[in-house]
């Protein structure tokens, strides 16, 4: 394992694991709810979590290579550019990441939904390698989706990802359109909306 591999995992679990805004500091006894921020998604430093963030937005994607299931590769420039006029969600994941195993099952269903408009890409950043995403991914387990792979992280380091899940909408032209951390409700309206 590369030093700067192992530099950006540890970026990752700290950053997921460090996500509250620190505002319980000195208090005892259970937090108390503020009704005028509760359904506010928190912040850690510049990480919006569970919120569309459009900073990034009109960014080509970066043209990384990526591993095909099997022994086949791809970059990120030509799963966009053979998408067929859709737009593409491309999911930064991880088998140690409990949060992005929750939320494959409602991205396996948007992906089934919005399938003539939408490409819902996971992308694992496991350091295992196809083992570890396999095991995951077992036949018949998702109905639409299947991953490709990210070794040794360079779509994650390009997207100056922070902590996983992340998940990066692209339009046809390979330009960034918005990015969210987190798990949003990918079955809300809202965010139905939002991926077109």
């Amino acid at each position: 394992m590369t030093a700067k591999r192992l530099l950006m995992v540890a970026a990752l679990v700290l950053s997921t694991s460090a996500c509250g805004d620190g505002g319980d500091k000195g208090k005892t006894g259970a937090p108390q709810a503020n009704p005028e921020t509760a359904a506010a998604p928190k912040a850690a430093g510049d990480l919006m979590l569970n919120a569309i963030d459009r900073r990034a937005a009109g960014t080509a994607a970066p043209d990384v290579r990526l591993e095909l299931p099997g022994e086949g590769e791809t970059s990120l420039a030509k799963v966009i550019a053979g998408a067929g006029g859709k737009r593409v969600l491309v999911n930064l994941w991880a088998t140690w990441c409990p949060p992005c195993l929750a939320e494959m099952p409602e991205l396996d269903a948007l992906a089934g939904d919005k399938a003539d408009t939408l490409l819902v890409v996971p992308v694992s950043q496991d350091m295992e390698g196809w083992q570890a995403v396999n095991g995951f991914f077992a036949p018949g387990k998702f109905k639409v989706l299947t991953p490709v792979l990210d070794q040794p992280g360079s779509l994650g380091e390009a997207l100056k990802v922070k902590g996983l899940p992340m998940s990066v909408l692209y339009g046809a032209d390979g330009k960034e359109i918005w990015r969210v951390a987190g798990t949003p409700d990918w079955a809300s309206a809202a965010i139905r909306a939002e991926v077109g």
